[in-house]
């Protein structure tokens, strides 16, 4: 519910678009957010974007692994 408030508060600041940016298990957490907000609090609200890759992430090892992402645009 944080992520939530976090997205609303800055709707109601006055920014016409919120990004979400999310990455491996995180990822669902990131749509949850986006259909909470829109389907509970703000209506108004659309997806403006939905951008998904992979990105190459370095552990403390220096072994490199792929890991999935998502960009989500929420808009009014």
């Amino acid at each position: 519910m944080n992520y939530v408030m976090a997205a609303i508060t800055q709707f109601h600041n006055g920014s016409s678009e919120v990004v979400l940016k999310a990455r491996g298990r995180a990822i669902s957490v990131a749509v949850d957010v986006a259909e909470i907000v829109r389907n509970r609090f703000l209506s108004d609200i659309k997806v403006n974007s939905i951008e998904i890759g992979t990105e190459t992430v370095e552990n403390e090892r220096k072994e490199k692994f792929n890991v999935s992402s998502i960009i989500i645009r929420l808009g009014r």
